[in-house]
């Protein structure tokens, strides 16, 4: 994982609509239409793509316990926060992460700029991507030559699994915590992502999603 960037010039990306039956349907003739032509006769990677924020306010989940008790947990009440930037592709079972101190533009570059070094020699990177500010063309969004961003559909998380990410970090490795500083929030981060990163079958079993298969 990594931190910061800069911008100039950005490639509008291309939206979708409709939930994932809708999207199914119509999911290669979207992905075509959204490609650039020097994307064409390329591998094509699928990835999708979103931000979470980890801090000391914490996440509480489910825990075992014995029925009818009430287990403690720590709960912290101060407001120093991390944000994780995570990407992944079910197909290649790998992602692109880094952690940063807050979500912009610049951050966005960022992290475009990582997952662009994951993407495979001579393939493109269709990027999923919600509607956030820091998503939409701008002058100092810098999209990689090799990434083409498409936009889900507003209010539907349920669409993009890194949702499903988040929640698999949160209930395994940050969850429940105290952390004394924002170095702390950022180690705990990288060590969750790089836990995730090492093990390519969790990535492809918690990322794929059957309307999602394309070949174009």
């Amino acid at each position: 994982m990594g931190r910061g960037a800069d911008a100039t010039d950005a490639i509008p990306p291309t939206q979708i609509g409709g939930g994932s039956c809708v999207i199914g349907k119509n999911f290669a003739s979207l992905i075509a239409a959204a490609l650039p032509a020097d994307a064409a006769g390329k591998p094509l990677e699928i990835w999708w793509q979103d931000e979470a924020r980890v801090g000391q306010q914490g996440t509480l989940t489910r825990v075992w316990a014995k029925r009818g008790s009430r287990p403690a947990a720590p709960r912290d009440r101060r407001y120093t926060w991390a944000y994780v930037f995570g990407a992944v592709c079910p197909a290649r079972g790998i992602g692109a992460g880094i952690v940063m101190p807050s979500v912009n533009l610049e951050a966005m570059t960022e992290h475009l700029r990582e997952i662009s070094c994951h993407v495979a020699p001579g393939a493109h990177c269709l990027l999923q991507v919600d509607g956030a500010g820091w998503h939409r063309p701008s002058e100092r969004l810098i999209v990689p030559s090799n990434i083409t961003l498409l936009t889900l559909p507003p209010y539907s998380p349920e669409l993009n699994p890194v949702e499903n990410v988040w929640q698999y970090l949160r209930s395994n490795w940050l969850s429940h915590r105290v952390w004394e500083s924002y170095e702390e929030i950022v180690d705990a981060c990288c060590a969750a992502w790089n836990a995730l990163i090492a093990n390519p079958e969790r990535i492809t079993s918690i990322a794929t999603r059957a309307w999602a298969q394309v070949n174009i």
